[in-house]
């Protein structure tokens, strides 16, 4: 307990943190703060101290999910607000809590994990996306988009920035009539059906996962364009034909390091001379780093977030141009905050369909990663490629129009 109250002291100096030990003992730490509420939580047993230092971001998530840390009114979003929002990633002098024999590590085993053979990748996706379609009907917006939200004011509902976002995204393709469009990491098929409603392009989305692939089939069937927009369970590296563009929405993250050079060669491959691509992915602010031990071990085994210098070096020597980049900074963190108030909300049902466990690792999730995006260093980047310089405007303009238009 003395190097909790050492490394808490440190740690806190922005908002209250009182923490009730296992022996009724009471400690406070840090200042009142108007922008950050205070926060009380309860150490079950010494245990919890010992996993907190062993490993703070796995330890403290494990004794959540056990119940043997616990906050006052479950306010976990709080406790990890408060937390980090005194060591912000732009004001923060250290990246890394463990040294650098523990990073090296970590990198070797990482980088291990992230090879992501097909079969293995059709495995790890399958452990998140084929969850119960009911999960994701709780928290998500109508249409299930798994990503994050585009808000033009963050006072715009969860509904209305998705739809922005697919607006937002759609413009940067710059879809012509009768085109082919190709949506790597598809979903449940809203992006596929929106291209196709709002452009009239033929769409073929892939997914690894089953669940994934049959909602979209239904949702095309339902719609009556089951043969314009068309899915496939079927890795990347094993599309065959053409496609005038190519768009790919949060599945970056799963492609793993060592096979981001074949996933940009294979891109270009599909793509005719005018073909144009748009990346979207989450990523890290800084350099190439590891993923947290929690977000591997129960989240997304073998996901990885990229630096923007990774992307832009897997595409050297590829010869597409990089005709944008776009750097969206706070979107997610409102995206993610609107995800977790419908999980708490939705919590009995969440319960019902696992357990309280899963509840409060999913919730540990979903607060994590807001807060990663409010304090750390997570952003998302939209990348757009060209096989030609002639394939699009030369001015950014183009997209402010099409968005316009895609928003009527």
């Amino acid at each position: 307990m003395a190097l909790i109250d050492l490394f808490l002291s440190r740690a806190v100096r922005r908002g209250v943190l009182t923490l009730i030990k296992p022996d009724g003992t009471t400690a406070v730490f840090g200042t009142a703060d108007p922008a950050i509420r205070p926060v009380t939580m309860r150490f079950a047993d010494d245990r919890v101290a010992r996993q907190i230092a062993a490993d703070p971001g796995l330890g403290a998530a494990e004794a959540w999910m056990d119940g043997r840390l616990t906050i006052a009114d479950d306010d976990l979003m709080g406790l990890l607000d408060l937390i980090s929002a005194n060591n912000r990633w732009e004001e923060s002098k250290t990246t890394l809590l463990a040294g650098p024999l523990a990073r090296a590590r970590d990198r070797l085993i990482q980088s291990i994990k992230r090879h992501n053979a097909a079969q293995v990748s059709k495995r790890n996706v399958a452990h998140h996306y084929d969850l119960s379609a009911r999960l994701y009907d709780l928290f998500l917006d109508a249409d299930r988009q798994y990503s994050m939200a585009y808000f033009t004011d963050p006072g715009r509902s969860l509904e209305q920035a998705q739809a922005d976002k697919k607006a937002h995204i759609v413009a940067k393709l710059a879809i012509e009539p009768g085109m082919r469009v190709l949506d790597i990491g598809c979903g449940w098929g809203g992006m596929a059906l929106y291209i196709h409603a709002k452009t009239g392009a033929a769409v073929h989305g892939i997914t690894l996962s089953e669940e994934q692939l049959k909602i979209a089939r239904e949702r095309a069937a339902a719609a009556g364009v089951a043969d314009k927009v068309t899915f496939d369970l079927i890795d990347y590296r094993a599309v065959t034909g053409t496609f005038d563009r190519i768009v790919s929405v949060g599945m970056f993250e799963h492609v793993g390091t060592p096979q981001y050079r074949t996933f940009m060669a294979k891109c270009r491959a599909l793509m005719p001379e005018h073909g144009v691509m748009l990346l979207h992915t989450i990523g890290r602010a800084g350099g190439p780093g590891v993923t947290d031990h929690f977000t591997a071990k129960y989240i997304f085994p073998g996901g990885y977030i990229p630096a923007l210098s990774e992307i832009l070096r897997a595409n050297e020597g590829n010869k597409m141009f990089v005709t944008d980049v776009e750097v969206l900074r706070l979107h997610y963190a409102h995206t993610l905050q609107h995800w977790y108030d419908r999980a708490v909300a939705a919590k009995q049902q969440i319960v019902a369909l696992y357990d309280e466990r899963f509840y409060r690792m999913w919730l540990y999730y979903l607060a994590g990663s807001c807060v990663s995006f409010r304090h750390g260093g997570l952003v998302n980047y939209q990348v757009q490629f060209a096989r030609s310089r002639e394939a699009l405007p030369i001015t950014r303009d183009y997209i402010a129009e099409a968005e316009a238009r895609l928003q009527d």
